[in-house]
């Protein structure tokens, strides 16, 4: 049997190939009664997929939203004057749902980022129990995985409404996962499936 552990660290080499080990393997000793090439590559898979387990998350309806501003900006010219200017998206998608909530601000400063939070409100026709947020300046001061310090204005927002402000922990894409798909979405200019002031998402 291959050292496996060997394997995978190899692979991390630039240029480096299962097919490339694999020949090592099989030019080794006793590599000729060994395993196939197809066969090899099966088992490392199996291997590594033990090394990082993951928990499927279930959000329930109306547990939480994710929000985020999206990686890229949209030019937006005037019709008068032919002024380009530069506007930030706001997404928002709900655990349950996914369904994909956009809105564009000329910048991500918090009036802007407190005004999208009610536009969203209001389109879904209603609050979440919790709003996971990204770690922007805007709305947390102080990003922290035991004591995040949250925006008083943004902190005053959430008890107005009843909800509560989870910032995401920093560089933990998967604490935001359902944003940052969304966030993908409209960076690659697909928005199927993005709100457009149709119904609520949210179950009866």
């Amino acid at each position: 049997m291959p050292d496996w552990a060997v394997v995978h660290r190899e692979l991390r080499r630039p240029n480096m190939t299962l097919a490339l080990l694999w020949e090592e393997y099989r030019n080794g000793p006793g590599g000729q009664d060994g395993f196939g090439y197809s066969w090899f590559c099966d088992l490392y898979r199996e291997w590594a997929g033990r090394l990082k387990p993951t928990l499927r998350q279930v959000h329930p309806a109306g547990e939480r939203v994710f929000v985020d501003f999206a990686g890229q900006t949209k030019e937006v010219i005037d019709g008068l004057t032919g002024e380009v200017r530069r506007a930030e998206v706001f997404v928002a998608v709900p655990g349950a749902s996914s369904y994909t909530y956009a809105e564009a601000t000329w910048t991500q400063s918090l009036p802007d980022w407190i005004a999208a939070h009610v536009n969203m409100s209001a389109f879904f026709g209603g609050v979440t129990g919790q709003i996971v947020s990204d770690n922007l300046r805007a709305g947390i001061t102080r990003a922290c995985f035991y004591e995040p310090q949250i925006n008083h204005t943004y902190a005053d927002m959430a008890r107005h409404y009843g909800t509560a402000v989870i910032p995401a922990r920093p560089y933990k894409a998967r604490d935001k996962a359902k944003v940052e798909v969304g966030c993908k979405s409209y960076s690659a200019g697909s928005w199927h499936g993005f709100a457009t002031g149709a119904s609520s998402p949210w179950p009866n």
